[in-house]
């Protein structure tokens, strides 16, 4: 695949998901190297969706590391149960919040950033890492971005 993507012209995001996994699945594919394929991720997802900020926290030694990404510098080093990403990971499940400011113990990496989903990946069972997905808009996310981040762990 060459490295442009082909997405149609809508604001329809849902139309914009099923445009873009299979370029980032074709992307991805032969590549073995996670971080390069999550590099490439990241930057897909920012391009296509026009988040504010986009990327990976992988587990490591007990705390969520970060990883590759695309958009303002970010917090480094994250523990279980804390913030959105560290609930995240805890719960072992997606977390949703349309007002990151009405999140208790939220970790604001950058003030810019109004609203957040952050989905886990899985390994055998356990959390290996979480993408975690901001706007500078209140409420930009949904259950029809929930489907298709998900969706993107198989693809991984």
């Amino acid at each position: 695949m060459a490295e442009e993507l082909h997405l149609p012209d809508t604001v329809d995001k849902r139309e914009k998901y099923k445009s873009l996994l299979p370029q980032i699945q074709a992307l991805t594919s032969g590549e073995p190297d996670l971080i390069a394929n999550l590099a490439n991720i990241a930057a897909a997802l920012r391009e296509a969706m026009g988040f504010f900020w986009v990327g990976f926290y992988l587990v490591k030694d007990d705390e969520l590391v970060l990883g590759p990404f695309q958009g303002p510098i970010a917090c480094t080093r994250i523990q279980k149960g804390k913030g959105v990403c560290g609930t995240a990971w805890a719960q072992a499940k997606t977390i949703i919040v349309p007002d990151v400011d009405q999140f208790p113990g939220h970790i604001a990496c950058s003030s810019a950033s109004r609203s957040e989903i952050v989905v886990p990946f899985f390994k055998d069972g356990d959390v290996r890492m979480v993408l975690d997905v901001d706007s500078d808009q209140l409420a930009a996310f949904d259950e029809v971005d929930q489907a298709f981040l998900e969706k993107l762990e198989k693809l991984i």
